[in-house]
């Protein structure tokens, strides 16, 4: 288990970062999580800053295209020196084999970045994934399928709701890592998310990184905020 949380950066720019990055001392070093919305608005650079500055950083672009492709992109993105990335279940084994031989040609001689799969979205139901994908299997079945097919293909573990951690874990090797967003301190508002737990909830069911946005992000004082997050995760 990580004890750091990772902190979602959903902003829209650099600028908005490095203010928000202003309401922490200099000597905290974060996990920050920069998405589409950040990476697309900045590129690299962003990545390079936040490096730079000691932080670590999960690239959440959910790579999703034919195996070549993101073979080829991972290369690139391993040589940020980012500390975790990750592809979309969906895409297969193939893709998903693909994803890790061009993050391992990326690193070189570095450590090659933790890869996870994406199962489904946290703010995906069970009617909404029947309906709009066509899967006829339950959420919790899908979810397993996708970590399993992860699994095989050598990923290091998946993106989940801590909802269906404990199976994961019964249903995989015990090094296999799930990364749970949908966090939110008792309390707060769920927003666009509809499998959610607490920090101490997704702690004791046994997630091992867990990601938290607007609860820090959007807090009056987003430092406290996250040391709060922080204590309840780690369990001090």
């Amino acid at each position: 288990m990580i004890e750091r949380p990772v902190i979602a950066l959903d902003f829209p720019s650099k600028k908005d970062v490095e203010h928000f990055l202003e309401g922490f001392p200099v000597e905290e070093k974060l996990y920050l999580k920069v998405g589409m919305e950040l990476f697309y608005q900045e590129g690299p650079e962003i990545v390079r800053f936040l490096k730079q500055a000691g932080h670590s950083v999960f690239l959440d672009l959910k790579l999703h295209d034919i195996p070549n492709t993101v073979e080829s992109a991972m290369k690139g993105l391993a040589k940020l020196g980012v500390d975790m990335t990750n592809v979309h279940a969906a895409g297969g084994i193939q893709m998903m084999q693909a994803a890790k031989r061009g993050l391992e040609a990326g690193a070189q001689q570095a450590q090659t970045p933790i890869l996870i799969a994406v199962t489904q979205l946290t703010s995906t139901s069970e009617e909404e994934m029947q309906h709009d994908q066509l899967i006829h299997a339950s959420l919790k079945e899908s979810v397993k399928h996708y970590a399993k097919c992860a699994e095989t293909a050598g990923l290091n573990g998946v993106v989940c709701s801590a909802q269906e951690v404990q199976l994961i874990k019964e249903s995989t090797n015990e090094s296999f890592v799930c990364l749970t967003p949908g966090i939110r301190p008792a309390g707060s508002a769920v927003g666009d998310q509809k499998r959610v737990m607490t920090p101490a909830a997704a702690r004791e069911i046994g997630s091992d990184y867990i990601v938290v946005g607007r609860p820090i992000t959007q807090a009056e004082n987003p430092y406290q905020a996250y040391l709060s997050i922080k204590k309840e995760w780690s369990g001090n």
